[in-house]
């Protein structure tokens, strides 16, 4: 009986874990696409000197080989910063600023119509 609660304790654990790391997969490449936008813009011109570069060098194969190397770079960059906030045990429901990622309403904001101020503290 024992060795069943603890077996099905680890697999909802691995399970919680595969969770975490591939909510925070998708929440680390979408921040690179949306918000690294000059980032990429970046790696993109610095792609475009190395192939002229490595032209000379290896002619059929310059742009094939740097753009995979940048696109394996951005993959293996999310892949490591998801495992490592997995490892350390954060998960995205603990980050403030990923609300927006299970659909919480932030609170901090409430609305006040035009007319509010010339009609709110009218009491009959």
């Amino acid at each position: 009986m024992v060795s069943a609660q603890s077996s099905n304790l680890g697999k909802t654990y691995s399970l919680m874990m595969v969770k975490s790391f591939l909510i925070w997969t998708f929440t680390l490449a979408v921040c690179l696409l949306v918000v690294g936008f000059p980032l990429v813009v970046l790696m993109a011109t610095v792609g475009c000197l190395l192939s002229i570069v490595l032209q000379s060098v290896m002619p059929v194969s310059a742009v094939l080989f740097v753009a995979g190397s940048l696109i394996m770079f951005n993959v293996m960059a999310v892949a490591i910063a998801a495992g490592v906030l997995t490892a350390k045990g954060v998960h995205p429901s603990d980050v403030k600023w990923l609300s927006w990622l299970h659909g919480e309403e932030d609170q901090a904001q409430t609305t006040v119509y035009a007319a509010c101020p010339l009609t709110c503290d009218i009491k009959l």
